[in-house]
């Protein structure tokens, strides 16, 4: 079969790195020393990232390096020299989240490939194109992707797709967590998940258990499909892990990728002995097949820690793999020393002089004394192959010119190896458009309401200029009555907010409900690119609205939005309001509400006992007693949790003054109708008619408003 299937190894250390290159890994990523989502790695500084660059590239393989988190706007101001000296060494890619960051990239260093991070949350073919309009030559997708999605990206797009085939799971769709953000200020978004996912929940008062704890993936038995399905890269999760669990894990991927390949299904067969090896390598949660052929349930969780049998059979003593050179050194009496040296497969060459070789005065130079001094290429990458040596005469040279002669020889080859990947930047840095803060005196009031009564409530406010209606109330016939109503007054703006998640359940349905889109509301919340190129399909040209979750870190990604369809941003949660007021204002910024802490594939109620297919509402308990509100939406089979404390940012008019934003934003999720007037009321009062804040009787929180994230 004519494929190529590229493994891809982690990388959280230099021996890491060694070691997956060792098992025969096709390229790695890695993190530097910053913007990489495994903070708490052993990464690598900047000497040392030059380094690995050269040595996957003098093995033939590729450097992928990880820039993966979101950058505030005071960092992505040191992103080019930060990336400037690995993009002259020959970086082959960047896996990249942030949307500004993929636009300083392409616009600083446009022959870089971009690789969009599974952190974007990249969940079918309308995404995938997305990325692809703007540069990026690779999709990482949601792991939460079944084969028949995974084929069809690929074969719409074109794109290179790369997925993941083994190793830990996140609970949550990668870049949709702030769980861990929220309750431990340690942010999934900056690298520094403290992986609250992992700790026991309790739901209607039954015993604690994982319920958030996936089995790690193991798709080795898997592989003729996930070739078939048209992956081009098979992605090993682990930059925390060692290097012996690197090289077990990719040489076995390696084993079966190309035992495929070459025998097609037929002679394809995991053996067990392999099997029991790979799984013991590392046995903390137990393993599954991931979502490949699934789209959730209770088999994939693990409700408690194995014990880690770990294994460690047939493992090299090191990991060093010499580049095989062949050699050919001439001595010849009376004149200069010459040295040869090629790859293996002699596509290129080099050629050294030495020092004039003498007439030995006694003892003349033998071939093996010869031989093995040229042979001790020491901490070079280089190990000869094939070293012929011709002499003629009776001839002497010291071992220090035969050492000279050897290194010259090695660094000449090695430079001739890598000076195809050197380059230099077509484009200097410059910064990113600023805007001048505008005033709001006073600001507009929004809300977003999940429930007919709060519908009913917000829109008694008259200071609440926009509501957006939830999509799991937004087509019901009565609020679609009451929506018609209220636009015919234009007293106000009425938006559906489209579903966090968009793959084909809603895409299908989305086709069949478009015109009452059109018929009912102004514009669109959307939360994913997905809804956004469905929209563009369509020729939608009602205002659109970007939701917290497309995260509008810094001015490069403000800007972008700014150069699409999309008419407002919503500010992200993580930022403090120093950091948002660096954003030079105009977004639209949330201040009450039970906030999104993780949009899941998996349901809790499934979990938990049977799935009843209907829209509910449950409750996690944590080991705190607190509770977290989990909202399962079975259109589209995904979970919702929220942070068990509302939001509430009454008492920060004046820090939110300094913000500038366009309106504030008042979410509505588990209120009640009275709840939900009276809090609209105190808003009002507060920021529209100069009122003093009264703090609600409730365990509350400000989020990071003030504190922000590292």
């Amino acid at each position: 079969m004519k494929r190529n299937v590229e493994i891809l190894a982690p990388a959280g250390s230099w021996d890491s790195l060694c070691a997956a290159v060792c098992a025969g890994a096709d390229a790695v990523y890695i993190g530097g020393s910053r913007f990489g989502a495994r903070a708490y790695a052993d990464n690598l500084n900047e000497e040392q990232m030059l380094e690995a660059i050269d040595y996957v590239h003098l093995h033939g393989k590729k450097l992928y390096m990880t820039v993966n988190t979101l950058l505030k706007e005071c960092e992505i101001k040191e992103l080019y020299a930060y990336l400037l000296p690995y993009y002259r060494q020959g970086l082959d890619a960047v896996i990249v989240q942030d949307i500004g960051v993929m636009e300083f990239v392409r616009k600083h260093f446009p022959d870089l490939a971009l690789h969009v991070s599974t952190q974007a949350t990249v969940t079918g073919t309308p995404g995938a194109g997305f990325f692809g309009k703007i540069g990026a030559e690779r999709i990482v997708p949601a792991r939460e992707l079944s084969l028949q999605e995974i084929r069809e990206m690929k074969e719409k797009t074109g794109l290179e797709i790369e997925c993941f085939v083994h190793g830990a799971m996140c609970y949550c769709y990668s870049g949709q967590c702030l769980l861990s953000s929220m309750i431990g200020g340690r942010s999934g978004n900056r690298g520094q998940c403290a992986q609250p996912c992992r700790l026991p929940y309790s739901v209607s008062g039954k015993k604690p258990e994982d319920l958030l704890s996936l089995k790690d993936m193991c798709t080795i038995e898997l592989l003729p499909d996930l070739i078939d399905a048209g992956i081009d890269s098979f992605k090993i999760e682990g930059r925390m892990k060692q290097p012996e669990y690197v090289y077990t894990v990719v040489s076995m991927y390696r084993k079966y990728v190309d035992l495929y390949l070459q025998t097609g299904r037929k002679g394809f067969r995991v053996a067990p002995d392999d099997l029991r090896l790979l799984e013991n390598v590392y046995r903390r949660r137990g393993y599954s097949e991931g979502y490949y052929r699934q789209h959730n349930g209770k088999d994939m969780i693990s409700f408690g820690r194995l014990a880690n049998d770990s294994e460690q059979e047939n493992l090299p003593d090191n990991y060093k793999n010499k580049v095989k050179i062949n050699g050919k050194l001439i001595l010849s009496e009376g004149k200069h020393a010459k040295l040869f040296l090629s790859d293996e497969n002699e596509r290129l060459s080099v050629q050294i002089q030495g020092e004039m070789v003498q007439t030995a005065k006694n003892q003349p130079l033998d071939h093996e004394r010869i031989e093995k001094q040229m042979r001790k290429t020491g901490n070079t990458e280089f190990v000869f192959a094939s070293l012929n040596i011709e002499t003629e005469g009776s001839i002497f040279l010291p071992m220090q010119a035969l050492n000279v002669l050897r290194r010259d020889g090695m660094e000449k080859l090695q430079n001739a190896m890598l000076i195809h990947y050197r380059r230099e930047p077509k484009v200097i840095e410059s910064a990113a458009s600023k805007e001048a803060v505008k005033d709001m005196n006073p600001p507009a009031l929004h809300a977003c309401v999940q429930k007919k009564e709060q519908l009913l409530a917000v829109l008694e406010n008259e200071a609440i200029s926009s509501v957006y209606v939830d999509d799991g109330i937004g087509f019901d016939e009565d609020v679609r009555k009451i929506c018609r109503e209220v636009r015919s007054e234009k007293r106000r703006m009425l938006f559906l907010a489209m579903p966090y998640i968009f793959r084909r359940k809603a895409i299908d349905l989305y086709e069949k409900r478009y015109e009452l889109i059109l018929q009912s509301y102004d514009g669109v919340l959307i939360r994913n690119w997905e809804s956004y190129e469905w929209l563009k399909t369509k020729g939608y040209s009602g205002k659109i609205i970007a939701d917290a979750n497309l995260y509008v870190f810094n001015t490069w990604s403000r800007d972008f939005l700014r150069k699409t369809d999309i008419c407002e941003y919503t500010f992200p949660a993580e930022l403090n309001y120093r950091e948002l007021q660096a954003l030079g204002g105009g977004g639209v910024l949330s201040v009450y509400g039970y906030e999104p802490v993780m949009i899941t594939a998996n349901c809790i109620q499934k979990t938990t006992g049977n799935c009843s297919h209907k829209e509910s509402i449950l409750f996690l308990t944590d080991r705190y007693k607190k509770k977290f509100a989990v909202r399962n939406c079975c259109k589209y089979c995904y979970n919702i949790i929220y942070n068990s404390s509302p939001l509430v940012l009454l008492d920060q008019k004046e820090e939110i003054k300094e913000v500038s934003p366009a309106a504030l934003r008042l979410d509505f999720t588990i209120e009640s109708e009275e709840q939900t007037r009276q809090i609209a009321e105190m808003y009002r009062c507060v920021f529209q008619a100069d009122g003093e804040a009264r703090m609600p009787d409730v365990d509350y929180t400000r989020g990071h408003f003030k504190r922000g994230v590292k």
